[in-house]
């Protein structure tokens, strides 16, 4: 195998595509089978006898993690979101979910940003984080405890920077939520050899502006940019709709709406 990706937020999304486009030069069909087997054996013998479930998000990791699960017996999942995906997304994963995955919204919505300014495009790593904590991990924690699930199966991986542990990847937080990450130490390449041999179709995300390195997120989660109104650019080349309906409850909005109709 080989690996041309680096880290997930440090690399040009180009090089995402250029690994998709000689996937099969980097990791080939056997090499894939070695892992996927060694995956459902550690995942059959770690979840032997638990009340367990997996977080589907419509990613490109879940999509491989759903795939592996669902082949396992295993289909029992949770799908969060917010009032403030992009609409094309949430309509793709809506017309993909996995049988058996129950829909959890976490409320966010304008109102709750026009609130919450700072959590308009993230400059810094806490702010993301703070996304992550009251979507996903709020979305999760609320599904585990309804259901009484021993584990819940994830796809966070080291490489992807969205895995936080001290070298296990079975984790229990503070509520009580174990979650275990049977791909973390799977490198890029694993996840797209995995979607490229078994033909699993991927969101829009992935062929906007910035995909790979962005990943699946609410829009105003969009993070990297160098400026709110660079934030704006973005959103308005992806879905022009979406700033015309926040315009009505964000500032910035409703001023880069101005500068571009002017």
């Amino acid at each position: 195998m080989k690996r041309i990706i680096g880290r997930k937020q440090q690399t040009d999304n180009a090089k995402w595509l250029e690994a998709m486009a000689i996937i099969e030069k980097l990791v080939s069909r056997n090499e894939l089978n070695e892992a996927v087997a060694t995956v459902c054996k550690d995942i059959k013998k770690v979840t032997k006898g638990k009340n367990i479930a997996y977080a589907w998000s419509g990613g490109k990791d879940a999509l491989v993690l759903g795939d592996i699960c669902e082949k396992l017996g295993i289909s029992r999942c949770v799908f969060v979101h917010t009032e403030l995906e992009y609409p094309a997304f949430l309509s793709w994963c809506m017309e993909h979910l996995p049988e058996g995955c129950e829909v959890i919204n976490t409320g966010q919505n304008l109102d709750w940003l026009a609130k919450h300014p700072a959590m308009l495009f993230p400059d810094n790593s806490s702010i993301v984080s703070r996304w992550f904590a009251i979507v996903q991990r709020r979305g999760i924690r609320q599904y585990f405890l309804k259901h009484g699930l021993d584990m819940i199966l994830v796809g966070h991986r080291k490489a992807d920077g969205n895995f936080v542990g001290k070298g296990s990847n079975i984790l229990t937080n503070g509520a009580g939520v174990t979650r275990y990450s049977p791909l973390a130490e799977w490198p890029h390449e694993l996840v797209l050899a995995y979607i490229h041999y078994n033909n699993i179709p991927l969101p829009p995300i992935y062929g906007w502006k910035d995909g790979f390195r962005c990943g699946t997120h609410p829009w105003p989660a969009r993070s990297g940019m160098k400026s709110i109104d660079e934030g704006w650019a973005d959103i308005y080349d992806i879905d022009p709709s979406i700033i015309e309906v926040a315009a009505a409850k964000i500032e910035s909005a409703a001023h880069f709406l101005k500068e571009v109709r002017s």
